[in-house]
């Protein structure tokens, strides 16, 4: 197997100074008009994601960006759209066009809007083509989840939280004020090859043994040296491309929850057209491909780790991999915006500010969230269930009776963790779509281990991430 490895990275080395940038073929600045009639007053039809005219009421879908690379097991060295390229630090956000009707000047801050109205002849007038601040992105997902129906699912997921909600925030709670937003993403396909190899145990017996007063589970175990190569596959891995998104450690926001409706059904994703981002707001990209590349390899290398665990069902016990090697023959960049209903609550506690998002995915209604939590009543609600917990203690005859003091402190992280979901996030190593191929297998005994206490292997990673996706470690390009 080594000598394929060797191979693989021989090719991987060759093909990673190879970049290819594809241009997004997209109509130039000025007015997008209708096919039928040319009118430019366009919106959007939430209910399939169509454009409409409303001067003819004509529906029409934008086609999807070509030039890229359909077979990703094909895919050697970088391609990166255009809308993908580094942002320059003195870029403009201010554009100005030149109305094709009447001839006037129309000013366009890109930072806020990506179309205006021409004050004169009243057309509108869009911004296609990529600009280098990073608020243009190559495809967008349009909305097809309606406002009232996101209001409906917000209301739903905060009314199951009423009980300890802070009294304030339940005075204060309207779905009335949620935001249907664009946050700006980076969409990957890989081609890869991974080479894993560690050690797996299986049980081959499992008894007691009596130690004393007490009875002791034991295990024999049978251990294998295991390797696994194969080229793997990994088509739309996405993560978000602003700073603020990406800390998902943040302690003034919960930016957590923004990451945990995930995934879109990016495969519907369209060509760039300004009229999408009508009635809605945007957020623009503020980082670059260099700085996201460490997070696409460490969660690509999660997805390769997790895409061969359905081959490691008999070592019940687990598998701890001791050498991991993940070699991305070829990558594909694209930027994107994806629509997300969102519903913010800024709490605040003396000079502490806390920012509570409830964002539902505008795409599949996927809806999480994070609700402020009335202290107190959480506190005197464990500790009368604490109290239950040592009269339980006292009057039950349990071998481990002890067990019922934590009652009360398990309730409480219980709780906390439903109201705050602060683990809530995307779970890309199992969400994500990949496809492996060229498997190579090994499996060899080497030797049986007796007398094990232990229920599972200790140093056993075969379901582990390598990192939290989050890195707050990445800033802006302004700053």
């Amino acid at each position: 197997m080594v000598g394929s490895v060797d191979s693989a990275n021989q090719e991987a080395n060759a093909s990673s100074s190879n970049t290819k940038v594809v241009q997004t073929k997209n109509v130039k600045n000025g007015q997008n008009k209708c096919p039928k009639c040319g009118s430019t007053d366009i919106s959007v039809n939430v209910n399939n994601g169509h454009l409409r005219c409303n001067f003819c009421r004509y529906e029409f879908a934008l086609e999807k960006m070509d030039g890229l690379e359909t077979d990703i097991a094909k895919l050697h060295g970088r391609v990166m759209t255009a809308g993908v390229q580094d942002i320059a630090k003195d870029a403009d956000d201010i554009v100005t066009l030149k109305c094709s009707s009447c001839g006037s000047e129309v000013v366009i801050d890109t930072s806020e809007v990506a179309q205006a109205r021409c004050h004169w002849c009243r057309n509108t007038l869009s911004i296609n083509e990529q600009i280098p601040n990073g608020s243009i992105p190559d495809v967008v997902l349009p909305f097809t989840v309606k406002k009232e129906e996101a209001k409906e699912c917000i209301a739903q997921f905060v009314g199951k939280r009423k009980f300890f909600a802070h009294p304030k925030f339940k005075q204060e709670f309207t779905t009335e004020n949620i935001m249907g937003v664009y946050f700006p993403y980076m969409v990957v396909d890989i081609n890869a090859h991974s080479h894993l190899t560690g050690e797996g145990e299986h049980t081959a017996r499992t008894y007691t043994k009596k130690e004393g007063d007490h009875n002791v589970t034991c295990y024999d175990v049978d251990v294998y040296h295991v390797e696994r190569e194969f080229d793997v596959v990994i088509e739309g891995l996405t993560i978000e491309s602003s700073a603020d998104k990406l800390n998902q450690q943040a302690t003034d926001k919960t930016t957590n929850i923004i990451n945990s409706i995930m995934p879109f059904d990016i495969e519907n994703a369209v060509k760039w057209n300004a009229n999408y981002l009508k009635g809605y707001s945007s957020e623009k990209r503020d980082t670059n491909v260099e700085q996201l590349q460490p997070l696409i390899d460490t969660q690509a290398k999660d997805i390769a780790r997790f895409s061969v665990n359905d081959t490691l069902l008999e070592y019940d016990r687990g598998v701890e991999w001791k050498a991991e090697q993940l070699l991305l023959k070829g990558q594909q960049w694209k930027a994107a915006y994806l629509p997300v209903w969102l519903y913010s609550y800024q709490q605040v506690k003396g000079e502490k500010k806390l920012l509570h998002y409830v964002a539902v995915n505008a795409r599949t209604k996927e809806t999480m969230g994070s609700v402020p939590i009335h202290m107190p009543k959480l506190l005197g609600v464990s500790f009368l269930v604490e109290l239950l917990g040592v009269f339980a203690m006292l009057f039950v005859d349990f071998d481990y009776n002890w067990l019922f003091l934590l009652i009360g402190v398990i309730y409480f992280f219980l709780m906390f963790g439903r109201y705050r979901n602060k683990n809530a996030r995307h779970r890309y190593e199992l969400e994500t779509k990949r496809n492996i191929s060229n498997l190579k297998k090994i499996d060899q005994y080497t030797h049986r281990e007796t007398e094990v206490t232990t229920s599972m292997m200790l140093g056993a990673n075969n379901t582990n991430i390598h990192r939290k996706p989050s890195i707050s470690d990445v800033s802006s390009i302004e700053k």
